[in-house]
């Protein structure tokens, strides 16, 4: 059963004074880590790029960072390099310390370190985030966190840090495969809803009206009510900020790639994530989307016609 967590009712001691290490401090990796440093965590950082993060003592190494500390997260690009981290780090771990990733990588990869890690007496706990740069900024984002239960509970102080919301999926895969479905939902759902403006344009229906009765009717989604891709209509959005990304049709692409791969492996039947994929490939890798927002699907559909 899916259970989400609210604020924890560890004391002062038990929440403070951990030995942090964070691998990845890129856009979502540095105020995560960031934020962790302010609540009095002793936090050792390490990028491959030259980058520094206040409060945080940087290390040489990811396995420098990962030395003795309590708790490493990790925040990286894609299942190979989360492999390759995990080469370098679970020797230099202390049995016992967790290792959190929040990076959105393939379920395999995501088990496959897990037992890594469990086999050298390190608990493992796989926890995707939504919410964007904003929310690791504000420490408002939302973790989908596969692992056991001794090593959720050891990491849900900080998950209380770092965001508003954490839920445990289950076993060991189960928040990449939370964040990988939840993604390939809002894939395939904003291209719908940019399908219907676009459609309702070339019937002439005014997009405000459109708007009036769709997010208070049937076709109510969160792509519509929350994140419309029409400009000046429902919410303020990127649409009006001329699509600059708040969610980069890159990283739709990534996820959308990430669904079917485990489609794949699973033997799911999944066409509406694969029509989905296919139109965010082609959008991003040759149709101008890259460094686009994903809702910018909109004035793609408005430019095309029946053929």
């Amino acid at each position: 059963m899916l259970q989400p967590l609210g604020k924890n009712t560890l004391t002062f001691e038990e929440t403070t004074g951990m030995k942090i290490g964070f691998i990845g401090l890129g856009n979502m990796g540095n105020p995560m880590a960031a934020n962790l440093a302010k609540a009095g965590h002793e936090v050792t950082g390490f990028d491959m790029a030259d980058v520094s993060v206040a409060g945080l003592t940087m290390a040489g190494s990811g396995a420098e960072a990962a030395a003795n500390a309590d708790i490493v997260i990790t925040m990286l690009p894609n299942g190979k390099i989360l492999r390759a981290v995990g080469d370098e780090i679970i020797p230099t771990m202390q049995p016992g310390a967790v290792w959190v990733d929040c990076s959105t990588v393939d379920v395999d990869s995501a088990r496959a370190v897990a037992d890594q890690a469990k086999e050298a007496g390190i608990l493992a706990v796989d926890a995707p985030v939504s919410g964007g740069i904003g929310g690791a900024a504000a420490g408002t984002l939302t973790f989908m966190a596969g692992g056991s239960d001794t090593a959720f509970a050891k990491a849900a102080p900080l998950f209380d840090i770092m965001g508003q919301k954490a839920v445990h999926c289950g076993d060991s895969g189960a928040g990449q495969a939370a964040k990988i479905c939840n993604n390939m939902i809002l894939g395939v759902t904003m291209i719908a809803t940019c399908e219907a403006f676009a459609l309702a344009d070339k019937l002439g229906l005014d997009r405000q009206k459109m708007f009036d009765v769709v997010s208070t009717s049937s076709g109510y989604s969160w792509t519509m009510n929350a994140y419309c891709p029409a400009p000046g209509v429902g919410p303020e959005s990127p649409a009006d900020n001329n699509y600059q990304p708040g969610f980069a049709a890159e990283l739709m692409l990534k996820d959308l790639r990430l669904s079917q791969q485990a489609a794949e492996s699973s033997d799911a039947d999944t066409p509406m994530g694969q029509a989905a994929t296919a139109l965010y490939e082609q959008f991003v890798e040759s149709e101008g989307g890259l460094g686009m927002d994903f809702s910018a699907m909109l004035p793609r559909f408005e430019k095309r016609g029946r053929g």
